[in-house]
């Protein structure tokens, strides 16, 4: 049994981890440290993080942020509409001199998967990853082979109005722990970036090529044990539940959130609590993650849309209404 003092040893040391992530990715991400401290926590509670905003706002450079400061496998997917599901799981393919067919492995199998502007490609390559999102393995031809732990897949898209873009299945959107949206930078964070670039530079962006490896697969393991761990009261949990349940009767929205919601709900809340050094779950940490965890799992009526009214909106209003307990 674990004693008291290796407990908080664990806690320590999480910390440093964390703390060490966060700087290196602070050397790329100018501002956003909101946004950094979300995909963290996604990472941190064995989850998969969907990142939104126009062209052109580092999405992909805060994926590419993520995996050069962590020494596991990284692979990146352009998602095109020619592409196909095989591109992404992979496939068999026939040797002529062995009279056999060998499983060629996608670029799926690896532990940090960016899917670049997944809602460019068809819904059926979409569907592709519904699998390996949920059950961290792949089947290909009948035979199923596991992945190896952490997997976690980033993936970006540029809002749905914009021409040529496919929206995803609500299937695949509940798979996604939480939803970012990265929105235009502060004027002073603008003309940080802007200088950043353009002094001694010939390309037109920030790289990651001054990001150091400070983690290691097996630390986020521990990571996510640890954060899995963490104490939750009932009355937490009770309030969790009741922001989901809200959801299914809420004026304004046609269809609410699923048991799936409530559970990442309080894994992202563990997982929010142990980046920012707490020892257990408070309801500020459920309230701090739900936008981000159940945007995507509601859908507003289209009344409240012709108003103008976003699924941030209507979240907001929920959770003013919902009475949070006091612990």
């Amino acid at each position: 049994m674990e004693t008291i003092e290796n407990y908080a040893e664990q806690l320590q040391q999480a910390q440093v981890h964390i703390m060490a992530m966060r700087s290196e990715m602070s050397k790329a991400i100018i501002g956003q440290k909101n946004i950094i401290d979300s995909v963290l926590t996604a990472l941190i509670a064995s989850g998969h993080v969907l990142i939104e905003g126009v062209p052109g706002l580092g999405k992909t450079l805060l994926v590419k942020a993520l995996s050069k400061c962590f020494s596991g496998q990284f692979s990146r997917i352009q998602f095109t509409p020619d592409l196909m599901p095989g591109d992404v799981t992979g496939h068999s393919i026939y040797d002529f001199k062995t009279e056999q067919f060998n499983i060629r492995k996608g670029p799926v199998f690896t532990n940090l998967l960016l899917a670049d502007e997944i809602n460019r490609a068809p819904a059926k390559t979409q569907a592709a990853l519904l699998e390996v999102m949920q059950e961290q393995q792949i089947t290909i031809e009948r035979n199923s082979f596991k992945l190896d732990l952490p997997f976690m897949v980033l993936a970006t898209q540029n809002p749905i109005e914009q021409e040529g873009t496919y929206p995803l299945p609500e299937a695949e959107l509940d798979r996604f722990m939480m939803k970012i949206y990265i929105d235009y930078p502060m004027e002073i964070e603008e003309k940080l970036i802007i200088t950043s670039v353009t002094t001694n530079k010939e390309s037109d962006s920030l790289n990651v090529d001054n990001l150091d490896s400070v983690i290691m697969p097996e630390d986020v393991l521990v990571l996510q044990k640890i954060a899995s761990q963490l104490p939750v009261d009932d009355a937490v949990i009770s309030y969790a539940i009741r922001l989901v349940r809200s959801t299914r009767d809420w004026a304004g929205i046609l269809q609410g959130v699923g048991p799936r919601g409530g559970i990442s709900l309080i894994r992202a809340g563990r997982a929010y609590s142990l980046i920012n050094g707490r020892k257990f779950v408070t309801p500020d940490d459920i309230k701090t993650v739900a936008p981000a965890v159940l945007r995507h799992r509601i859908t507003p009526s289209a009344e409240l849309e012709i108003e103008g009214l976003t699924s941030d909106d209507i979240l907001a209003n929920l959770l003013d209404q919902v009475e949070a307990p006091r612990i």
